[in-house]
């Protein structure tokens, strides 16, 4: 018998047909032996409905208000699947995030998870209970509901699992694994067996779609395992576990990419130390976040040309700080450019293998692909490239490194 905690995202819970294959695939681990939590999120569609009729009474609302509001979603879609799985004959009760409870920080429509209280889940758990767990919401330290996020159910499923001390979390999603690559773009992308926690949270922090970056750093913190399977299929899907049960690690295990990218080029700033403090301190307290950095020494030195990246969501109030800045900085020219694209391959193999950036750059230039910045860490090389190569740079990536499929 194993304790288990299965995750269903919106599209699993999407209506009332998909709710009944979701709890058949419940009933399916309960009449297995065992115990089995459930963390769903709101049916597909009903959290933008709820965003958007926040914004539509007060675009400036207040927080707590709002989640309030937001966090309903899922209250309708735990109670529909306890109901579905008490007329299949399985004995379930939903559970509110407040009535474990699930203790958040006050962060409201952001909050983090601080503590789960277990106790009473795990006796009813134990009793042949099974329990149909809220995502996406918590307790504030004012006794006020809180919501994580979009995606947050992720990080509830994982955060539960760890609380719960469960076997595996299984994260049940409209795809049936991961993949070396978006399979869309690239049709010989290959289903992953197993990934590490270090290659996933890189993935997932650069820009693949899978799992939200908070669930993996909790996994990862947590020694979760977690499987990635499809709500659709049987087929087994791809397990999220520690390095050490990898015995053949990949050289590069994926490629990712992300759209959401601007890139800020400042001409001609001073080339003096703090600089660069004088740039980025008024960037973070606009909560602008900067990702890629790059400087060069312009022609006859003395001055410095300045290029970073940050989200396309970012870069107008990005724009609005340096220019209102400009003064101060004492730059010459400031040029914006959101036709730009971050490719990244990742891999705990780098570790060991030399020459990984060099396939990464004779496979772009190959292509005729220009790199416009460059940014490494121990398992990943990144580029910016321009927009409109996005699939072509991705493709001949797929193949330079050996993971097309036979």
């Amino acid at each position: 018998m194993a304790r288990i905690v299965m995750k269903f995202g919106g599209t699993s819970v999407g209506d009332i047909d998909r709710i009944k294959n979701v709890a058949r695939r419940v009933k399916a681990e309960v009449e297995a032996g065992n115990e089995v939590a459930v963390v769903v999120s709101a049916m597909s569609g009903e959290t933008n409905k709820l965003v958007d009729f926040c914004r539509q009474i007060a675009p400036l609302h207040d927080a707590r208000e709002y989640d309030a509001v937001v966090s309903t979603g899922e209250q309708v879609t735990i109670g529909l699947l306890a109901l579905a799985l008490q007329e299949a004959g399985v004995n379930a009760r939903s559970w509110m995030g407040w009535q474990l409870p699930i203790r958040t920080d006050g962060a409201h429509s952001k909050a983090r998870i601080t503590t789960i209280e277990t106790d009473t889940i795990i006796e009813r758990m134990s009793q042949g209970q099974v329990a149909v767990v809220a995502g996406f919401q918590g307790l504030g330290p004012d006794n006020r509901v809180t919501t994580l996020g979009r995606g947050g159910s992720d990080t509830s499923a994982v955060a539960l699992a760890a609380a719960l001390k469960a076997d595996i979390c299984d994260i049940y999603t409209d795809v049936d694994g991961v993949y070396t690559t978006d399979p869309r773009i690239v049709s010989k992308a290959r289903k992953l067996d197993k990934i590490t926690y270090e290659e996933m949270l890189e993935s997932a922090s650069l820009g693949a779609k899978v799992l939200q970056v908070r669930s993996v750093e909790m996994a990862m913190k947590h020694n979760v395992r977690v499987q990635v399977r499809s709500s659709f299929s049987d087929a087994p899907g791809t397990l999220i576990c520690d390095e050490d049960e990898i015995v053949e690690k990949e050289l590069v295990s994926g490629i990712a990419y992300s759209r959401d990218e601007a890139k800020i080029t400042l001409v001609k700033v001073a080339d003096r130390p703090g600089v660069a403090a004088s740039i980025f301190g008024p960037l973070t307290d606009a909560n602008v976040n900067v990702d890629m950095i790059v400087q060069n020494v312009s022609h006859g030195g003395g001055a410095t040309d300045l290029t970073f990246t940050v989200t396309k969501t970012d870069l107008e109030r990005a724009v609005q700080v340096l220019t209102d800045a400009k003064e101060t900085l004492g730059y010459q020219e400031l040029v914006a450019d959101s036709n730009v694209v971050k490719v990244s391959v990742i891999g705990v193999g780098m570790r060991s293998h030399a020459g990984v950036a060099q396939t990464m750059f004779q496979a772009l230039s190959a292509k005729g692909i220009n790199i416009q910045v460059i940014s490494t860490s121990e398992i990943k090389v990144s580029v910016l490239i321009a927009e409109e190569y996005t699939e072509l740079a991705i493709r001949a990536l797929h193949t330079a490194y050996g993971m097309d499929a036979a």
